[in-house]
């Protein structure tokens, strides 16, 4: 009894400690809360100051929510420390609650304030930002001619389609530096008006204009070396393809090989003349496809003719081997339905499920398909003798059932139900021999099978 109460003694302790740690980060973290409210304040109006309050919105709002459920924690605070008595279960929610209020807000306002950093960074470094980018305009309009110069050498070797993404570039760099530096100034005057906000507008146009027109100008540069690598793997690719069709023309040509053989021909014609203006990301890509697809109906045949399709009289076979063995299992739980369990039942859906989905795989019925495809034959029959194994199952488990109802001989004193005393003072039971041709009939069946197969 001695060690009993002593364990009871240190389980209080622990507990009293536990929650004395608990109201001491509670206190802990009101503290922490209340000053962080008061100093994201003064962030709040030096954010305003440089941004605007349009900016600002979202921490504004954040610092109202916060101060609405600090109050609920300062409230939550007094009830610990007035003159009316609490359980420790009482003080112990209560602290749990102000230490998970006080968590909230200050995640909060991280979140918010960590948000308008950059912005305030940006709106702080102004005058250096709006030099930058006049620097920058100026710097990139010495290369708009040489890239006007760049898209008509091009333009005497590539197509108008292949020069189509890269032809307007330099004229559109040239708006973007004009807007660039027109933002700029905007920016500029802005600030000096006091008007942050428009400022700070400006100043991002201003820097995203010049970023999109120096991408202009340098796809322009990028375009002419792209070109002359898609021309170089192109001779490549076109001399592969050629050896590609030697090989495919000695493979068993099947549909799918056949097909892919014209593909390919049909690219490899379709390649423009000597001199010609041509478009080789386009002709590459289409080269590509076509030799892609050869290699892929060249490996399909070859998997095919690895593999050992079976013979279209067998897949007929277990078809009807499993739409036997799936209509004596309906019959028999159909005509035992008080008798049968769960197990059975299920095992002769799943087989339902399984023949009804061969019929979808095969797109037609199964059992009255005149041909199935060799590439679905393998498929098919491995599914036509899932269902068969299933009924054959649900059979057997229907039959272990029927077996536990049937009243057994010592409960009635006499012959068991539905049996009669047989000659020679033998019993026969005329379920148990209605079942034993039924399953005998199954076997029969599927060694008559095997033998086909």
């Amino acid at each position: 009894m001695a060690g009993f109460w002593g364990k009871r003694k240190r389980e209080q302790e622990e507990l009293d400690a536990q929650d004395a740690d608990l109201a001491r980060r509670a206190q802990k973290a009101l503290v922490s809360a209340d000053e962080r409210i008061r100093l994201t304040t003064d962030e709040l109006a030096f954010a305003e100051a440089e941004l605007g309050p349009g900016s600002t919105k979202d921490l504004r709002e954040a610092l109202d929510a916060v101060r609405t459920h600090l109050q609920e924690a300062f409230h939550l605070h007094q009830l610990n420390h007035d003159e009316i008595p609490d359980t420790p279960e009482e003080l112990r929610t209560r602290n749990a609650r102000i230490a998970q209020l006080c968590e909230w807000a200050e995640e909060l306002l991280d979140d918010r304030t960590t948000a308008l950093a950059v912005p305030i960074e940006r709106a702080r470094r102004a005058p250096e930002i709006i030099a930058k980018v006049r620097a920058d305009a100026a710097r990139l309009r010495l290369r708009i001619p040489d890239a006007r110069s760049t898209v008509q050498r091009l333009a005497a070797r590539y197509s108008a389609h292949a020069l189509a993404q890269v032809e307007a570039n330099p004229a559109e760099a040239e708006q973007l530096l004009g807007f660039a530096e027109h933002s700029a100034a905007v920016a500029e005057r802005r600030r000096e008006a006091g008007q942050r906000e428009q400022a700070n507008m400006a100043l991002e146009a201003s820097t995203e204009s010049v970023r999109r027109a120096e991408t202009l100008i340098d796809a322009v540069e990028t375009f002419e070396v792209e070109a002359l690598r898609a021309e170089s793997t192109l001779a490549a690719i076109i001399e592969d393809s050629r050896d590609d069709l030697t090989v495919a023309l000695r493979e068993p040509h099947s549909p799918g090989v056949s097909d892919a053989i014209v593909g390919l021909q049909s690219a490899l014609a379709a390649l423009p003349a000597a001199g010609v203006n041509t478009d080789p990301f386009e002709q590459l890509s289409r080269l590509r496809e076509a030799n892609a697809g050869l290699d892929a109906a060249i490996a399909a045949a070859r998997e095919r003719a690895a593999r050992v399709i079976p013979p279209l009289e067998h897949v007929r076979h277990s078809i009807d081997d499993a739409d036997r063995q799936l209509a004596v299992a309906r019959d028999v739980i159909a005509g035992h339905r008080g008798w049968i369990g769960a197990d059975a039942r299920t095992r002769l859906a799943e087989a339902e499920r399984v023949r009804a989905d061969l019929d979808r795989y095969l797109g037609t019925s199964a059992s009255a398909a005149t041909t199935i495809d060799e590439d679905h034959r393998e498929q098919a029959m491995a599914m036509a003798r899932r269902a068969a194994f299933l009924a054959s199952e649900a059979l057997q488990l229907a039959q272990r059932d029927i077996d536990a109802a049937r009243p057994q001989p010592d409960q009635w004193g006499g012959p068991g139900y539905g049996q009669q005393q047989g000659w020679g003072g033998g019993r026969r039971g005329g379920g148990s021999d209605l079942m034993g041709g039924i399953l005998g009939g199954l076997v029969i069946g599927s060694l008559l099978d095997g033998f086909l197969d």
